[in-house]
């Protein structure tokens, strides 16, 4: 079978590898779609992936179940979130369907391949009306960041969200944000991107190269701050601009993997008493309700701007790294 090869500098390519067999607890997919992730390009563009690639959003057919296996059939229609909990009966963060929670969780890359072998607990089996691009998506981090994210801004006092980082994650997070109803500013240094924001729901855009982001935060919300400010660079400048734009009392959320940030307890915690949290992929108990709000009409195929056959995998990361796109999935023969 063919993998996408991540070599590092810029390059990638398909090679043969021979096909997956899976373990006790393992199923191997047959994929169907996958997407690109903006945290795949670090791995891009430097020293690559030993392994083959990152890839850790896809969905597929069951092709193969190892032992013990239950729940899940051959030619079953799941996505795969990359996070899988242990499933033992005495874990009770995966009793509680909390798998990045469980302290013997489980990883999976590899995705952007014709097969690839993962951990049942990771498996969503997907409803006949969830179309493979929405499954994809909603089964994985594109959408799971951010329906995690909005769990923790359930206050009504949340009526202002500046997202920092308008790549697949912050993007994700203006069509949620919106839809939820919030006045969302998006900020970022990319015209096209900031464009696709304001298609997405993004009632401000801010760009970052001809304007203080943190003064046009400050002028759109009449010199308050934003409720919530979404931290989606994972840049340490982003992050110092996103407590210096959010309003006495608060909230900085990190969904950009990023090296350390120096901040100051005083002048950014404590005297204007905001808090910070992180958010990092979803939790599998959380996947029904991301279907739900799917069909309600959170319409998430609209993150979508590119498609290319698995055959031109070089060409999708090639104008996903040069900022040309919003969202972008490989599609299977077959």
């Amino acid at each position: 079978m063919r993998t996408v090869k991540l070599e590092g500098e810029g390059r990638c390519r398909l090679v043969e590898v021979p096909d997956p067999v899976p373990g006790p607890g393992q199923v191997v997919i047959r994929t169907t779609a996958s997407a690109l992730c903006g945290s795949e390009l670090k791995p891009y563009r430097g020293a690559g992936v030993a392994a083959g690639n990152s890839g850790h959003e896809a969905m597929g057919r069951v092709e193969a179940l190892g032992d013990g296996v239950e729940g899940l059939r051959l030619g079953g229609r799941v996505g795969v979130s990359a996070i899988a909990g242990c499933g033992q009966p005495d874990c009770d963060a995966c009793r509680q369907g909390q798998s990045t929670w469980c302290p013997h969780f489980r990883f999976t890359g590899g995705m952007h391949a014709e097969r690839f072998v993962t951990w049942a607990t990771g498996c969503l089996p997907l409803p006949a009306d969830v179309p493979d691009d929405a499954g994809v998506l909603v089964s994985g981090d594109g959408f799971g960041v951010p329906y995690h994210t909005s769990r923790k801004l359930t206050s009504p006092e949340v009526r202002r969200v500046a997202v920092f980082g308008l790549g697949p994650i912050g993007l994700g997070q203006v069509l949620l944000q919106s839809y939820l109803g919030r006045e969302v500013m998006a900020i970022d240094v990319n015209p096209d991107r900031l464009g696709l924001a304001e298609r997405l729901g993004a009632a401000v855009r801010i760009a970052a190269r001809e304007q203080d982001p943190v003064a046009a935060v400050r002028a759109a919300t009449g010199g308050r701050g934003a409720d919530v400010a979404i931290e989606a660079a994972g840049v340490p400048e982003t992050a110092r601009q996103c407590f210096r734009a959010v309003r006495t009392g608060g909230m900085v959320v990190f969904n950009g993997e990023q090296p350390a940030v120096e901040l100051s307890p005083s002048d950014d915690f404590i005297r204007r008493d905001v808090h910070a949290v992180g958010a990092w992929f979803f939790q599998v108990g959380e996947f029904t309700e991301m279907v739900r709000l799917y069909r309600a009409g959170c319409d998430v195929t609209r993150l979508i701007t590119h498609r290319y056959a698995f055959e031109d995998a070089p060409e999708a990361f090639a104008a996903f790294a040069a900022g040309q796109t919003g969202k972008v999935l490989l599609t299977y023969g077959g």
